[in-house]
């Protein structure tokens, strides 16, 4: 049976909460405890871009069953400035904040699906899906 969840991003608890949600679902889904950490990885990655660069925004989780497997897919979507350059803001050590650049780049490594969309002054979706 699928989940849906949305989840708001405006403060570090939250963050803190979206980590555990992800970790609780990926429990759930019966993930490796490997997959496990991955997919809370990225989900810590980008809900810490969500709001420090997109100044908050939500998170939708969900469970999904496809043929005979299972999967996590999580959408974040920020109202912030937007990426004017997604190519170059996927590239490692670019950064425009204070982190080491690694963030969105890394997390595209470690799931199975990434996709991002963003608008210079509108915001940023980014969704991303992992399998079991």
């Amino acid at each position: 049976m699928q989940k849906i969840e949305i989840m708001s991003i405006q403060s570090g608890t939250d963050i803190v909460l979206v980590r555990q949600a992800v970790r609780q679902l990926s429990i759930e889904l019966n993930f490796s405890l490997v997959d496990q950490t991955k997919i809370v990885t990225a989900a810590s990655e980008l809900a810490r871009n969500t709001l420090n660069y997109g100044g908050g925004g939500t998170v939708k989780l969900e469970t999904l069953e496809d043929d005979n497997r299972r999967g996590l897919r999580l959408t974040f979507e920020d109202q912030g400035p937007g990426i004017s350059d997604i190519e170059l803001a996927l590239k490692d050590g670019y950064t425009t904040g204070q982190g080491l650049g690694m963030g969105l780049g890394g997390t595209k490594r470690l799931v199975n699906e990434f996709n991002i969309v963003s608008r210079v002054g509108e915001g940023t979706c980014v969704t991303i899906t992992k399998w079991r």
